[in-house]
């Protein structure tokens, strides 16, 4: 009887911890991240979160109205996007729309809250904030729809997500797509003190 207790005692304990173990790594994971954002802040320089790390923050996302803000990392492998949604293109030495892409699940969970006309902000390396209003939104089918950037003006955003938000199913071909554009403010890059910055 002693034998059976001390196995489900250690099969439950395996279990807690193994249940514990993704969230305990989001919550240690987010706070690097703040480091290293703040790091890359003040250096001017790219900072990993970790040294095996293969990614690297790269702006802040604000979307005030949902009161959610998190760190962007630099590409969009499966890898970095368990961590923070990743930026496919644009940026602060590159022209054109800027393209940020994460998991429904997660990260970008809020984005289906997010209405017409709502403010969202970009923060870049440098502390200057830029802020966009939420054009539309829609859905899209990657097998038969592809975004063309070349087609977008110069000052849009796009957050592009996997759909349905209540999806058991990962990996399906419908993405939902936020198109925001940059307003008047947003252009002039209002500086901003951030942790680095004080």
């Amino acid at each position: 009887m002693s034998r059976l207790l001390l196995l489900l005692l250690t099969s439950s304990a395996t279990l807690l911890v193994f249940g514990l173990w993704i969230p305990f790594k989001a919550v240690v994971a987010q706070e690097l991240l703040e480091l290293a954002w703040a790091e890359s802040q003040a250096r001017q320089t790219q900072a990993r979160p970790w040294p095996w790390a293969d990614t690297w923050p790269v702006a802040r996302l604000d979307l005030p109205q949902q009161n959610d803000s998190m760190i962007v990392l630099a590409g969009t492998h499966g890898e970095s996007l368990a961590f923070g949604p990743g930026r496919l293109t644009g940026g602060p030495q590159q022209t054109g729309p800027v393209v940020i892409a994460g998991h429904r699940d997660t990260h970008f969970r809020s984005l289906k809250a997010l209405e017409t006309g709502q403010e969202i902000r970009l923060q870049d390396r440098h502390g200057q904030w830029r802020s966009y209003r939420v054009e539309n939104t829609r859905v899209v089918d990657s097998r038969s729809e592809w975004i063309d950037t070349r087609q977008l003006p110069d000052d849009t955003l796009l957050l592009v997500t996997c759909y349905p938000f209540s999806s058991v199913d990962a990996g399906g071909p419908l993405r939902y797509v936020v198109q925001a554009r940059a307003t008047a403010t947003g252009d002039r890059r209002e500086q901003i003190d951030t942790v680095a910055g004080i």
